[in-house]
This record gives C-alpha cells, structure tokens and sequence, in this order.
C-alpha cells in the first residue's frame, strides 16, 4: 500500500510502550497497514485538531494496544521525510501493564510481542531504529 502523500507537513505522536523492565512493545504490521506490512514497529497516529501530545497517545495506545498509559513522557522530537511525506513525529515512553495489552487494530496489526532492546524481531519498520535509538538514549539517561 503507497504511503500518504503530504505537502504540509502533518504532527504525529509516536510513543514506545514499555513495562518498566526493559522490554519494548513492538507490532508487527499486517496487511491492512499503511505501509511496510510484516514489519515490526511502535505505536503512532496522527495528532487530532486541539489535543495534547500527551491526549494523543493516551487515545493511541488504547486504540492500538488495548491498554492505558499509565506514564507518559515526551523524549525526542524529529522530522520524518519520506515518499513525497513530512511528519513532525513526537516521539513518547509510554509504560503500560504487559497483561492489559492485546491488538486493538486487527486490520493494521497481526502479531504482538514484548521485547528487550537488544533482541528486536525482524524484519524492523524502516523507521524503528531511529526511534528505538531515542528510546534506548532515554532509558540510559533516566538510569
């Protein structure tokens, strides 16, 4: 399936689920997914008119994951240009009870797994290391 095109750009929240003991939720992408189907990847959607980056990923991963965000923190913030695309990603940590997860997107998403940091699935969302790079930076500077 051909990525979004976009001329302006577009805000995203991007968010890394995780318990609080190293692991990572990550999905891997089902055929109904906008793009890159059989990879594994986080969490994202796009920011809504008038909402907080933090309302944002709450609705996110309850919408993808079933679960609630029980901490939420903003760590990184970049530009994501690609195909004819440009998102501001707001990059989150996101941590959430492991037995509160399931798919709640069947049709974007076909597999979940808890994972540590250096033992990713594969194949990885072209994206994803760039974001599990933020991610691991986090972690190591909150100890």
């Amino acid at each position: 399936m051909a990525v979004d095109p976009r001329v302006d750009p577009a805000v995203s929240v991007v968010f890394v689920c995780h318990d609080g003991h190293g692991r990572v939720l990550l999905a891997r992408r089902g055929a109904g997914a906008r793009d890159e189907p059989g990879t594994w990847d986080t969490g994202a959607g796009a920011l809504e008119h008038g909402e907080s980056f933090a309302d944002a990923v709450r609705r996110e991963v309850r919408e993808e994951y079933t679960a609630d965000a029980l901490d939420v923190e903003t760590i990184d913030v970049r530009n994501v240009l690609r195909a004819g695309s440009h998102w501001v990603a707001v990059l989150n940590a996101v941590r959430v009870d492991p037995e509160a997860a399931a798919i709640g997107e069947p049709h974007k998403f076909d597999e979940l797994g808890w994972f540590p940091l250096d033992a990713l699935p594969s194949p990885l969302h072209s994206q994803l290391p760039a974001t599990i790079e933020a991610f691991a930076r986090w972690v190591r500077s909150n100890g």
